[in-house]
């Protein structure tokens, strides 16, 4: 099969898929070179990586030129399936031009999220009409499926729950550099991630463990205000930059517990990464989130916006390391067993097969002018 996995986000998500097409597969992985950063060195050679430039919104010609050269590169390419992810402001207006293919969206967030202004800069109507050019749809939470079906239109045989294919390099012990209790939030940060209900439960977990540390990783929104929620900014640790993935990894080794306080949710990819380090994970009861976390198994699970039950959660686990151990290592089977690469492109590539059947049913349909009611012709 002839594959184009096409992003303009999602870069290591994106490499994972196609390093594990390429050995039985022809794979184009277009992505923007100009923020690849260190994922671009996990290519496998194998894989017909073409890198694009991503403009900013504000440059409408250099969109322009972009657009063109991801363009003439798939029809050069001549896919059986393509698969984009999620959507973009310029690009999504262009995707009837690429009705011949079959097409593929992973819909990452259905709606935009509380405070992520990034997303807000493409209005939904617009994210709509990108999705509903897809004849079939992958999402990566089971909550996620009402959401596609009801809001967007989609019939539920052409919704998919595919779980978040684990990302980060997976060794086989983990490295286990915990030197006391240590709280670890890490990804972007805008209002729907919660964080300020993690600063607010600090002292409450203070008062039981006066030298804990709350590390925060990540970028987003303006980080003055939840400086200024802290009670005591002496016990956190804040890392308010593009981390790489070198001190990716060391902020994972060395965290006690990795907690996701999220007021809304459609999945994440920091759940897989934590369970790669053999870490435990609490979360809130949002989006795809109960879907990887068992609780008591792999982590705890806590109401979102509820500051005593996310610091009572904190504090139990804190007071067992052997249970954190057997929790980051029930996460690692879980991982393996659900997020493997292996695992998650092989019910991939069968939503790929139904798109392929559901269009050629149509094609045959509109040959022998009978009337189609193939699905993939049943969203407007």
């Amino acid at each position: 099969m002839k594959i184009a996995f096409l992003s303009y986000s999602f870069t290591e998500y994106s490499v994972r898929h196609a390093n594990e097409m390429v050995p039985d597969h022809e794979v184009l992985l277009l992505l923007p070179q100009n923020q690849m950063g260190e994922a671009e060195a996990l290519v496998d050679p194998r894989v017909d990586y073409q890198g694009f430039h991503r403009p900013r919104y504000r440059q409408p010609f250099q969109q322009l030129r972009t657009i063109r050269q991801i363009l003439r590169a798939i029809k050069k390419f001549q896919p059986d399936v393509i698969h984009y992810q999620n959507g973009h402001l310029f690009f999504n207006v262009v995707l009837p031009l690429l009705r011949k293919y079959p097409m593929v969206i992973t819909i990452h967030d259905p709606r935009q999220h509380l405070g992520d202004r990034e997303s807000r800069l493409t209005p939904q109507w617009l994210m709509d009409f990108g999705f509903r050019r897809a004849d079939q749809v992958i999402v990566h939470g089971s909550d996620l499926v009402g959401i596609v079906e009801k809001e967007i239109g989609f019939q539920r045989e052409q919704i998919h729950v595919i779980p978040h294919i684990a990302i980060g390099e997976r060794p086989e012990a983990p490295a286990d550099l915990e030197t006391g209790p240590n709280i670890l939030f890490f990804g972007r940060i805008w209002e729907y991630k919660g964080l300020d209900y993690l600063i607010q439960a600090e002292p409450l977990v203070s008062a039981q463990f006066p030298d804990v540390r709350f590390v925060i990783g990540g970028t987003g929104e303006d980080f003055d205000r939840y400086r200024r929620l802290m009670v005591h900014p002496d016990r956190f640790d804040v890392y308010n930059d593009w981390i790489s993935d070198a001190e990716r990894a060391r902020m994972f080794s060395e965290s006690s517990i990795v907690v996701l306080p999220y007021v809304e949710a459609s999945q994440s990819g920091v759940i897989p990464i934590a369970y790669t380090h053999g870490k435990p994970v609490i979360a809130t009861t949002v989006g795809g989130l109960p879907d990887m976390v068992e609780h008591g198994r792999t982590g705890m699970l806590v109401p979102p916006r509820d500051v005593e039950s996310l610091a009572a959660a904190m504090i139990e686990l804190l007071r067992d390391r052997a249970r954190r151990q057997q929790m980051g290592q029930a996460g690692r089977e879980k991982l393996a067993r659900e997020c493997d690469p292996a695992v998650v492109v092989r019910q991939t590539l069968n939503v790929y097969e139904e798109a392929l059947r559901c269009c050629n049913k149509a094609t045959s349909r509109r040959a022998s002018g009978a009337e189609s009611n193939s699905s993939c012709e049943v969203v407007p």
